[in-house]
């Protein structure tokens, strides 16, 4: 079957569309972005304006058209960090079904982080041992760690890329000061959760997801992307080090000129990369691996098992 997935996150509005069956890989036959920032559109009070609801409508509207046009047999649809931390959430999910007639599924942090896990299951496979997976977000950050390919720990973090940059830094670049106080903030946020993770099973491999991690390793030295899925890219704690000492003295519009970073996200770079280094820290880990598949694979991979009654 044809299965469109879209996914409303933090930074895009991202439509996915694959053919797919039961115990075969999904094979991407489109893939249409409108870059959003819906994180860095909530305002003081939380919410999202009525001007960006309407954009989050207009770019909902085009992924729907665009699965239509494609022949798409099922829209799974669903947001993540930034609907879901909207004071107004339940408002955006009514007009987006009015104006669109999509029905947004908004997944919990875990549920992303359960999501994840069994996508990066599912690519490796068994003989991957003990996982823990790392996805860094926008708005979020999730973690899970298990043999299985439900996480025996899920735990999601409000460590997002934009978040952070928003949170946290005033300027571009950010001071060694600012810098350094985010270091310490991620430190302690980690602590807790790295235990337990670590306390379900020392891993066999270390494993990471997501567009910030994917920028950060091609900074390293990774593979370019047009190297393919299957060519393998990872990401050491040393090579982090030096890509952030480097990153951290460039503005953002110099950082968007680099091979692998995107206009867009050019100013998150830096808060990812501070996140990434507390998590390799507090799981005591020098380096970790990066998966092709991340969260929208997950839905589309349970979505398969559910259809199959598995």
């Amino acid at each position: 079957m044809r299965l469109g997935v879209l996914d409303v996150g933090s930074n895009t509005v991202h439509l996915l569309v694959v053919d797919a069956y039961r115990g075969a890989e999904p094979t991407p036959q489109r893939s249409h972005k409108s870059e959003l920032r819906l994180f860095e559109l909530l305002g003081r009070d939380g919410e999202l304006a009525k001007r960006d609801v309407s954009a989050l409508v207009d770019a909902v509207a085009e992924a729907k058209k665009e699965a239509k046009a494609l022949d798409c047999d099922e829209l799974l649809a669903f947001a993540t960090s930034a609907v879901r931390d909207a004071g107004n959430s339940a408002a955006v999910l009514e007009r987006v079904l009015a104006q669109t007639g999509v029905e947004l599924a908004v997944l919990s942090g875990e549920d992303e982080a359960r999501l994840t896990f069994l996508a990066v299951r599912r690519w490796y496979g068994w003989s991957a041992g003990r996982l823990i997976c790392l996805d860094i977000g926008g708005g979020s950050l999730e973690l899970g760690a298990g043999s299985d390919e439900d996480p025996d720990v899920a735990i999601s973090l409000p460590l997002g890329a934009a978040r952070l940059t928003r949170d946290w830094f005033d300027a571009d670049p950010p001071d060694k000061g600012q810098i350094a106080a985010l270091g310490g903030y991620v430190a302690q946020q980690l602590a807790e959760p790295a235990a337990r993770l670590l306390a379900a099973g020392t891993p066999d491999r270390v494993v990471a997801t997501s567009k910030t991690f994917r920028t950060l390793a091609r900074l390293a030295g990774a593979a370019p992307s047009s190297a393919g899925p299957r060519e393998r890219r990872a990401l050491t704690r040393v090579g982090l080090t030096q890509i952030t000492a480097f990153i951290s003295r460039m503005n953002s519009g110099d950082l968007a000129e680099l091979d692998g970073v995107s206009a867009g996200r050019a100013h998150q770079v830096l808060a990812g990369a501070v996140v990434a280094a507390g998590a390799l820290d507090a799981l005591g880990v020098g380096e970790l691996e990066l998966c092709p598949w991340a969260l929208r694979e997950g839905v589309i991979l349970r979505r398969l098992d559910w259809l199959t009654g598995s």
